[in-house]
C-alpha cells in the first residue's frame, strides 16, 4: 500500500528533513503521549534506512516531518527538487509492517527509478 508519494521541494532536498504529508500519518501509529515513531524502510537495493516521523507537540496542526537518515538517503541517491519519493507499507500476517522507499526522477515526461541508475 502506498503511504506517501511526494515531489520534493527545495527544502525537502536540502534540509535534514522532509515535510511529511499529514494524510500519511495514520500509517505510522504513535504511542500515546509521544510525538514520533521510528521505522526502517528498505530501498530497491534492500539497504535499510532508519527514519522517524515526528509531529509537533503544540499548535493547531500536526505539521509532520520525516527525519532520521533522510538526509543520508537524499545524499546517496543524489536527490534534488522535483524528484519524487514513494514510501510503501505492507502488513505481514503477524502485524509487522514492512516499509519500502524508492526515488524517481522525471525525464522526457516519464518517471524513472533513480535506484536503477545507480
Amino acid at each position: 500500500m502506498e503511504v506517501m508519494n511526494k515531489i520534493l521541494s527545495e527544502s525537502d532536498a536540502t534540509n535534514k528533513r522532509l515535510e511529511f504529508p499529514a494524510s500519511s500519518l495514520p500509517n505510522f501509529p504513535m504511542p500515546d503521549g509521544q510525538n514520533s515513531v521510528e521505522f526502517v524502510a528498505f530501498d530497491m537495493q534492500e539497504q535499510q534506512w532508519r527514519l522517524k516521523v515526528s509531529v509537533r507537540n503544540e499548535g493547531r496542526y500536526a505539521k509532520p516531518w520525516l527525519k532520521g537518515e533522510w538526509h543520508d538517503y537524499v545524499h546517496q541517491k543524489g536527490l534534488h527538487k522535483g524528484d519524487k519519493v514513494i514510501l510503501t507499507m505492507d502488513e505481514e500476517e503477524n502485524g509487522e509492517r514492512i516499509y519500502r522507499i524508492r526515488a524517481e526522477r522525471k525525464h522526457f515526461g516519464f518517471w524513472y527509478s533513480i535506484d536503477d541508475q545507480q
